[in-house]
């Protein structure tokens, strides 16, 4: 509001009201954030090294309705692309909630706030989600990686599915192989998320990477046709690819996958995620 002739600070000297002013340019300086603003730490992040390399894919493979193991394709990853060094944490994600931004987590998960701890409990929405807020807060472009930009990141962690014996004549033979696979999954599967840095940190220098948190990316579950019989590819965006100690696939809602079905193999301990940069 403009200073009347009136004001007590109209009445004071020229230099009075300079060291006022100066001292309230201080007092401002300091003052804490607004209610609902959220400060944001330096983001620890490692480069994704780009250029081209194999890995197995992601999705469902079918030979005339049959499954197969899933072929290895060709990947590329461009260059000045960055990774979260470690997962969004507990504390992180609640200042997204606190913002009005990410919607609150289900009973059980909520109060986790742990700065050492992975979020855990999310979806796929809440992730990006919290991709958008943080875009919005830094003026830096965060998104999740769709699962080729994990594989890369993942570099020595990255662990493929191997092949299942299969009879083209008695299609037991793979399911047994199959059931047997998630038998040995599931040795000591349920146990609660580490703190950061519990599983090392991989040739990049990225943490945690395969541990037993899985993390959403962007990629959409397909079902692909193959064989004598190749068809377009049938992709699904309401199903999600997690990356983790195993590939896995899950609905887009789903927060903890011991609640909700897992649309390939063993449901995933932990569901959480970390972020990728466009520099």
């Amino acid at each position: 509001m403009p200073l009347s002739r009136s004001s007590p600070v109209a009445c004071l000297s020229r230099a009075a009201r300079a060291g006022l002013l100066a001292t309230l340019l201080a007092l401002g300086a300091g003052m804490p954030p607004a209610a609902g603003a959220a400060a944001i730490a330096p983001i620890d992040v490692v480069p994704i090294p780009g250029g081209e390399f194999t890995y197995q894919a992601a999705g469902e493979f079918l030979d005339q309705g049959r499954p197969v193991d899933a072929p290895r394709v060709q990947g590329r990853v461009a260059d000045g692309l960055v990774i979260m060094r470690r997962q969004v944490s507990q504390a992180e994600y609640a200042r997204c909630v606190q913002a009005g931004t990410c919607k609150r987590l289900d009973k059980g998960f909520r109060d986790l706030d742990s700065p050492d701890l992975p979020a855990v409990g999310v979806n796929w929405a809440d992730a990006t989600a919290y991709a958008a807020w943080l875009s919005r807060e830094t003026g830096q472009r965060w998104r999740l990686p769709v699962y080729a930009e994990w594989v890369r990141a993942a570099a020595d962690r990255y662990r493929e599915e191997g092949a299942l014996p299969s009879d083209p004549t008695d299609p037991a033979v793979r399911w047994l192989a199959e059931y047997e696979r998630e038998i040995t999954r599931s040795q000591g599967r349920i146990k609660p998320a580490q703190p950061f840095g519990h599983f090392g940190v991989n040739t990049l220098g990225v943490s945690d990477m395969g541990g037993n948190v899985w993390e959403w990316t962007d990629t959409c579950f397909a079902s692909h046709s193959v064989g004598t019989l190749p068809l377009a590819p049938r992709e699904n965006c309401g199903v999600r690819i997690l990356a983790g100690a195993h590939i896995a696939a899950m609905p887009d809602f789903i927060r903890d996958p011991r609640n909700g079905a897992c649309s390939i193999g063993l449901p995933p301990s932990n569901l959480g995620f970390r972020l990728v940069r466009e520099e």
